[in-house]
């Protein structure tokens, strides 16, 4: 570990000596018509030799740019683009010394119409109004590469761990290839297994819905889309990944992927199997599946992994997309998924209480298994130029068993028992599901009149069968003890369906006016019967009264709506607002006892967004919200709920509904000339009559609970974030620092006492991330978590807890064709019970030999090289602190052989350079 950071520290050294070696090269964009500056305007230097991209930059609002680059003693080409006017360039002898080319002016081509594209030499970044385009071929990747490698090189992009991307600051949501989906929206095995060979233009716009997309609305999200295109020129063949693997303790995994290319047509096949955790599909270059660890990605913010005990998966998928014709495009998937988890799991917990504190131990031995068969499907069909209907329906399975045995034992402070607890339960559930959306659009003649129809259903039946053998002990009081030997029987339907209408007319050229009307039909029925065991006739035939229930619940909902958009130069103002005329009835048989609960309610909702774009990269968003939500069913319905021998729940009728007003604020700031950028955000939410469970223990800690309403609660949070990244030569350098901060206000019930909680927390982070050339990547990051909370009218006055996470993650691609892979992490979390560690180690590693022109690779690797893992988390809340130990998954060493299979048009043999334009 010393020895890396030396040469951390070296390579830091000598990039520094270089950077003074360094010339710079200024001058200014201008319109030779107009004479005004061009802002996003891209200048780069390429050689004359084979055009390859030496530098880059974009003019600023003034068309003035300035590129730091190394001197060039060849032949080497100045060009400058910009959408709508001719491509501007000069031959230079080389780049020998700064200079100053002063004003370079554009002429604007004769057809530069909106729609019009005129077709260049393609620069490494290109702005198309509200859409920045990458060209592939301008960043220099490993000739193994996929998509998030390539991602990781371009401007103003951040892979992080967890893989979530962020673009200038805002998080992507949507990845496409194409324009379509490859097996799921958040493009996680498009990115992880698509070679960055065949890639042609990474495009990033603001993220729209179906609905904005198809009438050519302003996007009123906060997120981003990325959409992957392929070169035609590579647009054709087949390509993928096989890999095997067997280790100690018998762990295995195996994976395959395979896609066939015919130009608009695409099809996919992906199966995995394993029992390392990793119950999705990607392929880490360097460390595959390893996953499942205390620093695994997704972990919660106490310390431990983010699943509970050893999962065995097993997964098949088939992607399809092509164009029917030019008028009917299609794209579809199927998925089936197999999973079986065990776990043990034992916890301690203390209740506080006015009356005195409450201490739980408990234990549990489960196995889950559950299968999936999903089908999605896509059909977007152009009915004439100006209409538009596309269709997406979605039809899910799934099936599902689980074996458990638990025990639970309860005393008061002074250590008198209060309760006990052993059960055994077993069961087994079907759920199936249809979804369909249908989206309808037609634009006239005007500019901006538009008419779209949404229509939604979403039918979900769910039938389950369990068996629960329990008793319960109280020792405090003259009740009973509660024996059950019981079959529950639960049939459960929901049905809902939305239809939304929305006419939009353009007032001016600046402000349209939206109006429509939504219509919600909703309807549950949970039918829930239990039978007692008849021992005469060795059946469960005897129906349990008390446990059995009949309800439904009918929500039917109008909802007029106005809304309008006024946009004016840099400016863009979205207000709507609609009032939902609610109809919500609700009926329970219950011990023969018909209940009737209706309501009606007149709910207002209405949104102000207001954004400001200084630039394409640089922008201001502020948001209010006002919304309101009714209580479910169950909260409502005055109807005992005893399932749980230790807790009897009911609803309360007098609920009100829950009213949310949230604010936030953000801006955004990219440089692309210096490669660095910030953002900055403030955000809240304050909640009137929120719904919160209060409980009433007995003197057997028994709990009877209902729900009440509270107001006044609120979350505040701020923050922000900067990165930057240098090049210089065969160095790259990213670095980052990220502040987050929050107050919280809440309120709730102990026994039956409002207590108050005042809740900070702060989470400062930094990363870096160095690169030598294809040699050596570095990556060492570190986040602190502080969080307080003080309380009033409680048992306790305050608790506290600090995190702190440190990752390094190295990969050496040297010698040749040996790949070397650490990551190791660091925690220590000062909540954790003593009867634990509070610091850990996790380190994971691999190494692999590359054959027959890296299409083979053999690879070890070993997960959890100190043994360290453990699941130890402690859950801190207003009303209890509860420590919790799962099964985990231990060290394993495990070998590895994986193929890459390849063969479309175009291709290359590895090693090479990419063709280009």
């Amino acid at each position: 570990m010393t020895k890396i950071y030396y040469f951390l520290l070296f390579s830091l050294f000598c990039y520094s000596a270089n950077a003074q070696n360094d010339i710079v090269i200024k001058g200014t964009v201008i319109d030779i018509n107009t004479q005004l500056p061009l802002e996003l305007a891209t200048v780069y230097f390429t050689t004359v030799k084979d055009s390859t991209v030496i530098e880059y930059a974009t003019t600023d609002k003034n068309g003035s740019f300035s590129i730091r680059t190394k001197k060039y003693d060849k032949p080497i080409f100045l060009k400058v683009n910009y959408m709508g006017y001719q491509p501007y360039f000069e031959e230079e002898k080389g780049l020998l010394e700064s200079k100053d080319f002063g004003k370079l002016y554009l002429l604007q081509a004769a057809n530069a119409l909106d729609n019009v594209v005129i077709k260049s030499e393609a620069a490494p970044i290109t702005i198309k109004k509200d859409t920045l385009e990458f060209n592939a071929a301008s960043y220099k990747v490993r000739p193994d590469s996929n998509v998030e490698n390539l991602l990781k090189q371009l401007p103003g992009f951040d892979v992080g761990t967890d893989g979530k991307i962020t673009v200038n600051g805002r998080e992507v949501n949507q990845v496409l290839v194409n324009g379509k989906t490859f097996f799921d929206k958040d493009g996680a095995i498009a990115l992880k297994n698509l070679p960055a060979e065949i890639i042609k233009k990474i495009q990033v716009s603001d993220f729209k819905t179906k609905k904005e997309e198809l009438s050519k609305q302003e996007s009123t999200s906060d997120f981003s889309s990325i959409n992957i295109t392929i070169d035609e020129k590579k647009n054709k063949g087949y390509f993928g990944k096989i890999l095997g693997g067997y280790g100690s303790d018998d762990r295995y995994e195996s994976s395959l992927i395979m896609n066939f290319f015919n130009n608009k047509q695409k099809i996919s096949v992906l199966a995995s199997s394993n029992n390392i955790n990793s119950t999705g599909f990607a392929q880490d270059e360097v460390f595959d599946n390893m996953g499942g660890g205390r620093n695994s990605k997704g972990s919660s913010g106490s310390s431990g992994s983010s699943g509970k005990g050893i999962t065995q998966s097993n997964l098949i998928g088939l992607n399809y997309s092509d164009d029917w014709s030019e008028k009917l495009m299609a794209m579809g998937s199927y998925n089936f998924s197999n999973s079986i988890n065990n776990n043990d799991s034992k916890s301690d917990q203390i209740s506080f209480l006015p009356t005195g504190n409450i201490s739980t131990s408990s234990d549990s031995k489960t196995r889950n298994e559950n299968t999936g068969n999903n089908v999605n499907f896509e059909l977007e069909y152009k009915i004439d130029p100006t209409t538009r209907l596309v269709i997406v329906p979605k039809v899910n399975q799934s099936r599902s068993n689980s074996n458990s045995t638990s025990s639970s034992f309860s005393e008061d402070e002074n250590g008198d028992a209060l309760n006990e607890s052993n059960a055994k339960s077993y069961s087994e559930s079907t759920n199936t599901s249809f979804g369909n959306t249908i989206n309808f659009n037609k634009a006239f003649k005007k500019k901006a009149r538009n008419f779209s129809v949404v229509f939604d259903n979403n039918n979900v039946k769910t039938d389950a069968e369990a068996l629960n053998l329990s008793q319960t002990i109280f020792y405090q009081d003259a009740k009973p003890n509660d024996d059950r030997n019981q079959k529950s029987i639960n049939n459960n339907t929901t049905d809902t369906y939305s239809l939304e209408l929305e006419y939009t007319e353009p007032v001016t050229d600046s402000l349209r006016i939206r109006f429509g009307s939504d219509f919600d039909w909703n309807k549950e029925m949970k039918d829930m019967r239990t039978y007692d065991f008849d021992a005469a006739s060795q059946s469960y035939s005897d129906l349990n009264q008390s446990l059995t229930n009949y309800t439904t619940s009918i929500q039917n909902s109008f909802s007029p709506k106005v809304g309008i958009t006024w946009q004016k130069s840099k400016f863009t103002v979205n207000l709507n607002s609609r009032t939902a005329l609610v109809e919500f009835d609700n009926h329970s048989l219950y011990l023969n006892n018909a209940t009737d609960l209706n309501k009606k309610y007149a709910l207002p909702y209405g949104d102000f967004q207001i954004r400001y774009k200084f630039s394409r990269s640089k922008n201001l968003t502020f948001k209010y919200d006002y919304s309101n939500a009714l209580p479910s069913a169950v909260q409502l319905m005055p109807v005992l709920n005893l399932t749980n021998p230790l807790n009897t729940i009911t609803g309360n009728p007098d609920l009100n509904p829950i009213e949310k007003n949230s604010a936030n604020f953000s801006f955004r700031n990219y440089d692309f000339r210096t490669r660095s950028g910030y953002s900055l955000y403030v955000k809240g939410d304050y909640y009137n009559n929120d719904v919160v469970s209060t409980s009433i223990y007995d003197e057997s800690g028994k709990r009877t609970t209902t729900y009440v309403n509270i107001s006044g609660t609120y979350t505040t949070s701020i923050g922000g974030n900067w990165n930057q990244s240098i090049k210089r030569d065969a160095h790259v350098l990213r670095y980052g620092f990220g502040l987050n901060g929050s107050y919280s206000f809440d309120k709730g019930f102990t026994n039956a006492v409002l207590y108050n909680a005042k809740s900070t927390a702060i989470t400062p982070k930094v990363n870096l991330t160095y690169e030598y050339g294809e040699l050596l990547v570095i990556s060492p990051t570190y986040s602190l978590s502080y969080n307080q909370t003080d309380y009033e009218n409680s048992s306790r006055d305050a608790t506290s807890n600090v995190v702190h996470r440190i990752n390094l993650q190295t990969t050496s691609y040297w010698p040749a064709n040996l790949i070397f892979g650490n990551d190791f992490g660091y925690t220590y979390n000062s909540s954790i019970s003593s009867n634990f560690k509070k610091d850990f180690y996790l380190w994971n590693t691999s190494l692999s030999y590359g054959f027959f022109d890296k299409k083979v690779y053999a690879k070890i690797k070993v997960y959890d090289v100190l043994n360290q893992n453990l699941s130890a988390t402690r859950t801190i809340s207003a009303t209890s602190i509860r420590d919790e130990e799962n099964t985990v998954l231990k060290r394993y060493v495990m070998f590895s052989v994986s193929y890459k299979i390849g063969n479309f048009a175009g291709a290359e043999k590895g090693g090479k350079k990419r063709q280009r334009d």
